[in-house]
């Protein structure tokens, strides 16, 4: 893993001695010249660069640059936090974008084993499908969310890019996609059949304006996912002053680092991203901002809370709702009040997909399943489990 990673910039390893000793820069293991790789043991977090961005559809020759970010990450406070962070240095765009995948695979793989999140900061988002890969050896069923303002799916058949990564997952072997979840799609950036094609593999996709109006409808989203990513297009131009944003409509500041801090906060989430960071940031609006999309991650990392055990009925409340020809069991945590749903058991299920049996919900669920309709996410998720 050492050898793919290079370390910060010599500027930015000084500028950061000369920051007050609370802040970031400071607090956390950083990969410099002169120290050296740190050592990881104990080590929650892992932050990475990624400097590859030439399967973008925008790409016009220019190597992304990540400094700006850290700088202004490193000037942050941390909150009250007990996790180990380090900043890893960049991986940067091998010889051939494959290269480049390899190397990426690699590292996350290694940071897994060792129960160590990977943050990465990265080009085009097509680095998304070298992460996905990184769980092979795991060989369970993977969830992924994708903050976005277009679902990605392209034409499997076709190379490679970044708006045609997610149809590579689906269709290319081991097949571990289990769901797919986009927040924020804009409607006029996606064909209608991409969005017939979802509805058809039984994908989840929640509007812009739907989110916007609910923000807390993130969080049962998140809490399944495995890996969450952030495509910088879901943000509106206006918040990043950034050259090649350029959608006036997305996600504010406060709402982006929202969405972040619940993907901190979902206990299953193994690897975050925020991605299409293709050219140098040297605005320091925007490197402010994707600074604070990390923090608000990295909260919610240190606020997590366990459920309690399922199997203990002390640590939760059980309720039964019959709705048509089902009888709903809605599962309450008495630590953290939030709401789950069992999905029936399938016995010829393949065993990399069951333990989605229980599946996030809301309160707003059950009270639906009170008025005899059932939540769609159970429908959904019990129509895939048939497939």
């Amino acid at each position: 893993m050492i050898e793919f990673l290079s370390p910060v910039s010599s500027l930015l390893a000084a500028h950061k001695e000369v920051l007050p000793q609370q802040v970031l820069g400071n607090q956390i293991l950083v990969h410099t010249e002169q120290n050296g790789f740190p050592d990881l043991k104990n080590c929650k977090l892992a932050l990475v660069g990624v400097t590859e961005s030439r399967k973008s559809i925008q790409y016009i020759g220019e190597t992304p640059n990540y400094e700006m970010i850290r700088r202004e990450f490193y000037t942050l406070f941390p909150g009250n936090w007990y996790t180990k962070i380090a900043d890893l240095g960049d991986i940067h765009a091998g010889e051939t974008v494959e290269d480049t995948y390899f190397a990426l695979k690699t590292v996350v793989e290694e940071l897994l084993k060792s129960n160590i999140i990977p943050i990465i900061i990265g080009g085009s988002q097509d680095l998304l499908y070298p992460i996905y890969r990184a769980f092979d050896y795991q060989k369970k069923m993977i969830n992924i969310v994708n903050v976005d303002s277009k679902f990605d799916i392209g034409n499997a058949d076709a190379p490679i890019h970044s708006e045609s990564y997610i149809g590579k997952m689906v269709v290319e072997k081991p097949y571990n996609l289990f769901n797919y979840s986009n927040i924020g799609y804009q409607t006029y950036f996606n064909s209608a059949e991409e969005i017939a094609l979802l509805e058809k593999m039984y994908f989840d996709a929640y509007r812009l304006g739907e989110v916007v109006k609910n923000i807390s409808l993130v969080e049962p989203i998140m809490r399944d996912a495995d890996i969450t990513v952030i495509d910088i297009a879901a943000i509106r131009s206006s918040e990043l002053s950034y050259i090649g944003s350029s959608s006036p409509n997305g996600f504010d500041g406060r709402e982006i680092c929202a969405i972040a801090r619940y993907a901190g906060l979902s206990n299953s989430l193994a690897a975050f991203g925020v991605f299409e960071v293709n050219r140098p940031v040297k605005n320091e609006i925007t490197g402010m901002l994707l600074a604070q999309v990390l923090w608000y991650f990295i909260e919610g990392v240190n606020f997590r809370m366990d459920d309690g055990n399922f199997e203990n009925d002390k640590d939760y409340l059980t309720y039964k709702v019959p709705v048509e020809e089902e009888v709903l069991v809605f599962k309450k945590s008495n630590t953290t009040e939030r709401w789950w749903i069992e999905l029936p058991l399938i016995s010829n299920v393949n065993n990399k997909s069951k333990r989605h049996t229980l599946l996030p919900c809301t309160r707003e669920d059950y009270e639906k399943a009170c008025s005899l309709e059932l939540p769609e996410r159970w429908i959904k998720a019990h129509k895939k489990s048939l497939i």
